[in-house]
């Protein structure tokens, strides 16, 4: 069974492509369930996500699409959420979908990882980045707002590292992660950025598995050919870290697969 739970559609302003072309792609790779996971409206960085008035129009899509391929492949529907204090939604929130992916992409309302505001590492405390970042996780896991977690340690997309063992720092999230009895995401879009790894590392998703943490599986598709994107390297680092089974989510109800 292949699941593949986070890819993106044109509304979010920076994916390319139809509906369609992502399910007839992800068809093609032999993909058994395919959720779309698009970036979920907000009343901040509004250039990188869908408006609110775009909401019914991309779920009642979603389901349509759903309805036309049943035969042929299973189709999930669901938001990617930015956890940012005072700006996440009810609308969002209690949207009538699959699942919600809980993603931290702003610390303190800087976008660590858009390459526009890459400057601020170079004169950064690495260290205090990593652990703020690690503690906004922590937060979001605790909020018991959402299903799945996001990239998990999306902080090293541009490759600036603390020096010594991280682990430590992403032990407080990983705690709660396994409280909420949250799901963790393995997403293939790390080998696209300069980071050049899967998020999150074999060392994080060992962690994960000695706290009982399941995963599910993500290409982070903002174009069609990037659907099933490393699906085989993703299942052999899991496979690594001991996992055998993955998750899937209807109606915000989770079963695990054998994968």
């Amino acid at each position: 069974m292949t699941i593949d739970l986070h890819n993106h559609t044109p509304r979010c302003n920076h994916a390319e492509g139809s509906l369609d072309d992502y399910i007839r792609a992800a068809i093609e790779k032999g993909i058994d369930i395919f959720g779309f996971a698009d970036h979920a409206p907000m009343d901040f960085d509004e250039r990188y996500r869908m408006g609110f008035e775009e909401m019914r129009e991309y779920e009642a899509e979603v389901r349509e699409a759903a309805d036309r391929y049943q035969d042929r492949i299973t189709i999930r529907l669901g938001y990617e959420v930015d956890y940012l204090p005072g700006h996440m939604d009810d609308r969002v929130l209690k949207a009538p979908v699959d699942y919600l992916i809980g993603s931290v992409h702003f610390i303190d309302e800087w976008g660590f990882d858009n390459p526009e505001f890459i400057g601020h590492y170079e004169n950064a405390d690495l260290e205090k980045i990593w652990r703020e970042y690690f503690d906004a996780v922590e937060a979001m896991a605790r909020s018991g707002l959402f299903d799945i977690v996001g990239h998990l340690d999306l902080i090293k997309v541009f490759n600036y590292r603390p020096e010594g063992d991280i682990r430590p720092l992403a032990e407080g999230a990983l705690d709660a992660i396994a409280a909420a009895e949250m799901t963790l995401e393995l997403n293939a879009a790390g080998w696209r950025k300069p980071v050049g790894e899967a998020y999150p590392s074999l060392d994080l998703l060992r962690m994960a598995h000695d706290r009982g943490i399941t995963v599910t599986f993500a290409s982070d598709a903002h174009q069609p050919q990037q659907v099933g994107y490393k699906m085989a390297e993703l299942h052999a680092l899991a496979r690594e870290a001991g996992y055998r089974e993955a998750a899937d989510f209807r109606n915000r109800k989770r079963r695990l697969l054998k994968f």
